[in-house]
């Protein structure tokens, strides 16, 4: 598997670019990985309700191909494009979501954090008190769904396969500006607080967290080969 370090990258070319790679791809070609940092840009899924947007401003927004409704990209966020041959791999695309959760919840764990899963709402997240999202700004109110409350989101999740092949993948965020989360209903879900390690208490580099990210991610998604 290839880790392409991207760098600071605007998000419709870095788009472009994996579908292009994944339509060009044939049977032999190598996995990728691509790790980069997004300037603002809020995304929408390929099924994604434009309700969701709040109040956007001059952040752009970009219809994708992905799941998931609407998320936020910016500086001092991790993100990872697994561009993966599923077949190769032999899994689908649930088992891909369940990897790629995974290893974000493993990175956190290495930083003393404790992530979980939310049945039916796929990304990571953290304990999060309710009395302390009453006390976000704006005094952003409770989710309207049960099952998530007492929890914040950390890491989003949208995935497109085409040919049998993964593109688009998973956004950590590590120490950012989160107040462009209050202009969306972030994934879909009123009020749902968005934290990042920073929040947590967590003095992380970015660096450092995307090595971490990206090595566990190989680990889960590399084709092995028997001895």
């Amino acid at each position: 598997m290839r880790i392409r370090a991207l760098g600071r990258a605007d998000y419709a070319p870095t788009w472009d670019a994996m579908r292009a790679f994944t339509a060009a791809r044939g049977p032999d070609t190598d996995d990728e990985l691509w790790v980069v940092e997004h300037p603002p840009v809020f995304t929408l899924g390929q099924a994604g309700k434009r309700e969701h947007l709040l109040a956007p401003g001059e952040i752009a927004v970009v219809q994708t191909d992905r799941g998931g409704q609407v998320t936020y990209h910016g500086p001092g966020q991790v993100v990872v494009y697994p561009l993966i041959d599923l077949r190769r791999l032999g899994i689908y695309v649930k088992e891909l979501v369940y990897r790629i959760e995974q290893s974000v919840i493993q990175v956190l764990d290495s930083y003393g954090v404790v992530g979980h899963r939310v049945g039916g709402a796929p990304g990571v997240y953290v304990r999060w008190p309710v009395a302390a999202a009453d006390a976000l700004p704006d005094a952003r109110r409770p989710t309207a769904d049960p099952t998530l409350s007492g929890f914040a989101k950390i890491a989003a999740l949208g995935i497109k396969v085409a040919r049998g092949a993964s593109y688009h993948g998973v956004a950590l965020n590590v120490a950012m500006d989160l107040t462009p989360f209050e202009r969306i209903n972030p994934c879909g879900y009123a009020g749902l607080p968005t934290v990042d390690l920073a929040t947590l208490g967590i003095n992380a580099r970015w660096d450092d967290v995307a090595d971490r990210l990206a090595d566990r991610l190989s680990r889960h998604l590399e084709v092995r080969v028997p001895a």
